[in-house]
């Protein structure tokens, strides 16, 4: 299944190549979750500045079935490294949500009544 994805560009010229790596990335995470409704990719370049440099700012909303699970993430040097990292932390969220899912994660059992000093036991 196709997942639909939304791709914003901010004060940054458009490129196909950074697009194109963005759709490439959504389609990698459908391996992880098959029921992916939407996603929606933000790029934005924070600032330009000769002596501090550039900073880029990623943000990716991800909607699967009950839940919206949101990544950001922010790189001083290219847009590329802050693209692969805020997937990657979407990833890593998006699998701790199927495990949760499936039942894979332990749950702790409830803790029993410690008795009261005076109360029988």
């Amino acid at each position: 299944m196709r997942v639909p994805v939304q791709i914003t560009v901010l004060n940054l010229p458009r490129s196909a190549t950074l697009e194109a790596r963005a759709r490439t990335m959504v389609d990698r995470l459908e391996k992880f979750h098959p029921r992916i409704v939407s996603c929606r990719v933000s790029i934005e370049e924070l600032r330009r500045h000769r002596s501090r440099g550039r900073l880029f700012h990623v943000r990716v909303d991800l909607r699967i079935p009950g839940k919206e699970i949101v990544s950001n993430h922010r790189h001083d040097k290219d847009p590329y490294l802050a693209l692969r990292d805020a997937f990657l932390s979407l990833r890593r969220q998006l699998e701790d949500t199927t495990r949760v899912a499936r039942g894979e994660v332990k749950k702790h059992q409830g803790r029993t009544r410690r008795a009261v000093r005076g109360e029988p036991s």
